[in-house]
Order: structure tokens, then sequence, then C-alpha cells
């Protein structure tokens, strides 16, 4: 049995910004909405994409794996039948059917106070080292993690690695991913949450995909993996021996995923 789990947000789905798509008008891809929030269009596959998710669906075990909150997380709708797990809050709640696995939930709050400064520390100290002339929004998703909404043009290009800095001995994790800064707990992860689906389904096979920084414990955990040629991890050159660097960027590189995964499934 093949468990694939993938990141959502510029891995597999992507707003309207980043699309990515250069070529001339008649050439572009149709795309499908997946994403709607008050009202708005927010998040695409292309068609293509959705026809071999499908595809990808009924031929492995898939996991939606992704920082998003569950609130957010469902917002989506994928195309083909809906996935029995799915992981939000970066590995903080892993979803069978939609609910939240309770026990799951409290051994990772539990590993994250015993091993990490707390959240309201790392939120103090967003406050008072943001700069409001770039700051728009500092949010909490699911009193797990901190994340601040950024312009990113005006953003001092070396803030993001001080603060990593400061982070990195008090057990956080900073990543960067479009206009938006995460603070996460170390013991937070993807990886951890993708272990237990596949001890539960006994899967041998595991494959997964991730654009950020927070996706490289789930692409090193993984019998091999991909990222695309945008992102976080593509930008700082981040690779791994089972993990493959793709050339294509934007929503044409989750396409490209998509066949990668069924070309790779048992």
């Amino acid at each position: 049995m093949t468990l694939v789990a993938s990141d959502l947000d510029r891995t597999l789905i992507y707003s309207a910004a980043a699309l990515g798509l250069t070529m001339p008008d008649h050439r572009a891809p149709r795309l499908l909405c997946v994403e709607v929030h008050e009202h708005k269009p927010l998040s695409y596959v292309t068609e293509h994409a959705a026809h071999l998710l499908t595809e990808l669906k009924s031929a492995a075990v898939f996991v939606p794996t992704t920082t998003r909150t569950r609130k957010q997380y469902q917002r989506i709708q994928l195309p083909g039948p809906a996935s029995e797990f799915a992981i939000c809050a970066n590995g903080g709640h892993l979803l069978v059917n939609g609910v939240s696995d309770p026990d799951w939930a409290r051994g990772v709050t539990g590993r994250i106070a015993a091993e990490c400064a707390s959240l309201d520390e790392v939120r103090a100290h967003l406050r008072a080292v943001a700069d409001p002339s770039w700051l728009r929004k500092e949010r909490v998703a699911e009193d797990l993690f901190a994340y601040l909404v950024v312009e990113r043009e005006l953003l001092p290009e070396e803030w993001v690695k001080e603060l990593a800095a400061w982070a990195e001995p008090r057990g956080w994790t900073v990543s960067l991913q479009g206009r938006k800064i995460y603070a996460v707990p170390k013991p937070l992860t993807k990886s951890a949450a993708v272990r237990e689906v596949a001890r539960r389904t006994g899967a041998t096979l595991t494959l997964a995909a991730g654009d950020s920084l927070l996706d490289a414990d789930l692409l090193l955990a993984a019998d091999h993996g991909w990222r695309p040629g945008h992102g976080e991890l593509a930008e700082a050159g981040w690779r791994s021996p089972d993990t493959e660097a793709l050339p294509e960027c934007g929503v044409l590189a989750g396409e490209e995923i998509l066949r990668r995964f069924l070309g790779a499934r048992d």
C-alpha cells in the first residue's frame, strides 16, 4: 500500500498570485477553483491536475498535509473522494474522517510544553521586534503556533534570519512562505503525523511533496519526495538523497508532482 502525503498551498493548490503562468494566454491551462472564502475564489488547480488527483486517490492513501488550521483546511474542496486522513496545523491535528483525533492532539501539546519555550513568550518577542511599517497581521493558529502577515517587499532581508537565530535555542522553527512568517515549535511536525497514518494503514511506501522549510522533515521521512522549482526550499537550494528537485514552477509544478506520485506508487 502506498501513502501519499502532500503539502497543499504552493505545492498542489495555488492562489491567483502564485499561479506562475508566464506562457501566452492561448496556451495557459484551464483552471479549477478548489477554495472559496467569503464569496471569493482563492485557490486553484489545473483541470488536468484535478483528473490526476482523482486517479491518485483511487490508487493510494492520499493524505493532505498542511500548516493550515482545521477551519482553513475545510474550505478546500479537492477533486475526488474525501480523504480518510488529513493532517492540519503542521501535524498538530490528525483528522480521521474530518474529526481531530483527541489522543494525538494531547500527545503533541504535551511534547511542546515539555520541550519548547511557551507560545506567549514567542508572541511577545514577535510583537517587540516586528516593525509596523511592514507588519500587517499577527495571528495564532490552533493555540499551537504563531504567524505574521507582512508586506514582503518592505521586509528587511536579514530579519527572518535574526528571528530564526533567536527561536532556535528555544525549540522553535521559523519559516517564510509568501507573505507569511511562521514560528512553529519543533515537535510540531508533519512527518510525525504521517508516520502515524502509515502505522494505522499499514502503508509500505510513503511519497511526499512540499515547497517550504516546514516540509523538509516530511520529505526526509518519505521513501521518495519531490519539491517544486519555486518556494523556500528551492530558494535555499535544499536537497536530500531521496527528494527530487523539479524544474516546474507555479501551478504546473502541482500537476507534475501528481504525475510523479502516480508513476512511483506500488
